[in-house]
């Protein structure tokens, strides 16, 4: 089974911005984490990350290329905006998980509407970075390999 983190802008800023939300894990952390879920699952996964909305529609697509058997994106700020990324996303069929580390509901208002989502199989809100965690849970229990 190959599943594939997408995160999106300023997530390479973890542990460097706003602590107070999104805590002091670094970014290379949370990959680490990732890996090592992983390698529990007996899965392959690649992590990858753009501050650029063509890059994230771009690797989007080149998964269904690479028969990604599912995805895991937290699109950050364009999960609210981003038809271009709802688009990309509605056109794959593997299962997509949208993570969000915040609870994006108690937080600003233009944060409570994702128009990713409805692009994808799950959401996972609120749970720090355990949220990757429990997304590629979520994905392995899908039997998709």
């Amino acid at each position: 089974m190959k599943i594939l983190v997408i995160n999106g802008p300023n997530l390479n800023f973890l542990g460097i911005r706003e602590k107070g939300i999104y805590g002091e894990t670094s970014y290379n952390d949370l990959i680490s984490m990732i890996y090592q879920k992983a390698r529990e699952l007996d899965v392959e996964v690649e992590c990858w990350q753009s501050n650029h909305e063509g890059a994230i529609i771009d690797k989007l697509q080149d998964a269904y290329f690479k028969k990604v058997d599912g995805i895991v994106i937290n699109p950050g700020a364009y999960t609210h905006y981003s038809y271009a990324i709802h688009d990309a996303l509605k056109a794959l069929t593997m299962p997509k998980v949208e993570v969000h580390i915040s609870d994006v509901d108690a937080r600003e208002a233009f944060r409570h509407v994702s128009v990713t989502l409805p692009a994808c199989d799950h959401q996972i809100k609120g749970h720090g970075l355990k949220g990757y965690l429990e997304a590629m849970d979520y994905l392995a229990g899908k039997n998709l390999g």
